[in-house]
């Protein structure tokens, strides 16, 4: 299981980014999201990516965020 926060390298396609979310099939195909730095400012679309296809960077510190002061996302569920 890949590290979140972690910097990986996509060996086919050479996209590159910090691991902030991952998924697991049943069929075993799991994937990452990478998230791309910003360039000049401007965003950059995240990507899934399958899991067996990165290797991390380790010349990039991981990224940690304290969530400690928030609970998360600040409104109810919807009721049906």
């Amino acid at each position: 299981m890949p590290k979140l926060g972690a910097t990986y390298y996509d060996l086919i396609t050479g996209f590159e980014g910090v691991a902030i979310g991952y998924v697991q099939y049943i069929t075993g195909c799991n994937q990452v999201l990478l998230a791309p730095r910003a360039i000049d400012g401007a965003m950059k679309e995240s990507q899934w990516i399958d899991e067996q296809r990165l290797t991390v960077n380790e010349d990039v510190a991981v990224i940690a965020i304290d969530n400690g002061r928030a609970a998360g996302f600040d409104r109810a569920p919807p009721r049906r």
